[in-house]
């Protein structure tokens, strides 16, 4: 049924992943969320467990995104919705990094994916946090034509279930 339901209806995996990401707890002591806004853009962010994404088959656009569900424990899948602050219009043509860093360490660096579902295009990837505690999530949009990237830091209160 969950499966019928999530081909019928598509924009309902984005909105579980907002959702999740919206109830996961404070993404930071400030209470300033996952969102922010600079130099014209805006941007959006939700940090959802693998396990979500995992029932699909690999045929499917769920189950295939960014090379396929990772294994092992730990894992997330991190989205981000980047808009034209003017405009208000998603921007669907940037190159979207993202590096997740937990206190003193580095953290890995991916290019996220577009992911593109019901209509609406985000940016994903999938990144490992490996326990409770505060992390950095430092997001660089780079427009077309843009000589340098917008950089966004995030701070980030993760906790496990």
């Amino acid at each position: 049924m969950r499966l019928m339901l999530m081909k019928r209806f598509p924009f309902l995996l984005v909105g579980a992943l907002l959702a999740a990401a919206h109830f996961h707890g404070p993404a930071n002591a400030a209470g300033d969320g996952l969102y922010q806004k600079a130099s014209g853009v805006e941007a959006y962010l939700g940090v959802v467990p693998a396990e979500i994404t995992k029932g699909h088959k690999p045929t499917e656009p769920q189950g295939s995104m960014h090379g396929g569900v990772p294994e092992g424990g730990y894992q997330y899948h991190l989205v981000a919705a980047v808009f034209d602050a003017k405009t208000s219009e998603r921007i669907i043509d940037a190159t979207v990094t993202a590096q997740v860093s937990g206190l003193g360490k580095a953290g890995e660096k991916k290019t996220l994916d577009p992911m593109s579902i019901a209509g609406t295009q985000t940016y994903g990837g999938y990144f490992t946090f490996a326990g409770p505690g505060l992390y950095t999530i430092v997001v660089t949009i780079k427009r077309q034509g843009a000589a340098e990237g917008i950089i966004l830091r995030f701070p980030y209160e993760h906790r496990n279930r």
